[in-house]
């Protein structure tokens, strides 16, 4: 048996065009059920039709986006409706903030909290509509199931690009220095490079984030399976204007 939420992300995902074996990836449901459920003649629950537009303020939800692919999740309340929740180290203070705004920006009427975890925030937001917002949202943990933006969230993306980058590594990436010794004159020198790295579990998400940086031309390379590396000075100096170490 599949629940509500997700024959309704199926449905949906087949009325935006989607194939049957696109949607049965995306939300784990097999085939067989989808196609029963998209032939049978009979009307959607309110929630289906209920839901909102795609958010007008763009920017703000591509860098949120980010964060909720990064280190977010989407989860049932019991008497209805949805949280978001966002984990923010303490660390970055900034980070919460423009965490708070993006939520905001995003949906003006949803309530904003935030709620002190160990080393980290936990900032929460409530509003039935988040399942339609970021319909990435499923049972289990992101890289144990296919990661794949609708075709909304895709324009969106590529629209703004560089806030989705910023997201992402505002979640699970930084920017640090690396350096090096060099034998110059007789004498060692010691050279300072900056980096930024970006780390996640799931294979899908990480092709999200290098095909991106693709299109902003920024070189980029596997540290290992689960780590991207941004080291190249020309590339490193872009995404310092864009996006910068966290704060």
């Amino acid at each position: 048996m599949y629940d509500l939420k997700t024959r309704l992300l199926a449905l949906e995902l087949v009325a935006q065009g989607r194939s049957l074996n696109s949607v049965s990836r995306v939300t784990g449901v097999s085939r067989s059920a989808i196609r029963a459920w998209h032939v049978r003649v009979e009307p959607l629950p309110r929630m289906a039709r209920d839901c909102p537009p795609r958010p007008t303020e763009q920017a703000s939800y591509s860098y949120l986006l980010g964060l909720y692919l990064g280190d977010g999740c989407v989860s049932p309340h019991p008497r209805g409706g949805h949280y978001l929740r966002i984990a923010c180290a303490d660390a970055w203070p900034g980070l919460i903030e423009l965490c708070r705004a993006a939520i905001v920006a995003v949906r003006p009427g949803a309530s904003v909290s935030v709620v002190q975890k160990q080393g980290c925030v936990m900032v929460s937001s409530y509003d039935r509509h988040w399942p339609c917002l970021f319909p990435q949202h499923g049972p289990g943990k992101k890289h144990d199931r296919p990661i794949e933006l609708v075709r909304w969230q895709r324009e969106i993306v590529d629209a703004h690009p560089w806030e989705l980058i910023r997201g992402l590594i505002h979640s699970d990436g930084c920017r640090i220095t690396n350096w090096t010794t060099r034998a110059v004159g007789g004498a060692t020198k010691r050279y300072e490079y900056p980096r930024y790295f970006f780390t996640n579990e799931s294979a899908d998400i990480l092709s999200l984030f290098t095909d991106t940086l693709d299109s902003l031309g920024v070189s980029w390379r596997k540290a290992n399976a689960r780590n991207i590396s941004v080291a190249k000075t020309a590339s490193v100096a872009l995404m310092d204007t864009h996006v910068g170490p966290k704060h």
